[in-house]
């Protein structure tokens, strides 16, 4: 099994990252980090 194990975990990772990519999250995570930066900064 600890051969495996490295598979697996990598095999999870891609499918919900695939996943995560396919419902939009970079694009919701990128709005939020700008309107953090905006305001820390001052600007919004």
């Amino acid at each position: 099994m600890p051969r495996r194990l490295p598979y697996v975990l990598l095999s999870v990772f891609l499918v919900l990252f695939v996943l995560g990519v396919t419902l939009g999250e970079p694009e919701s995570v990128f709005e939020k980090a700008v309107a953090i930066c905006l305001s820390c900064i001052g600007v919004g």
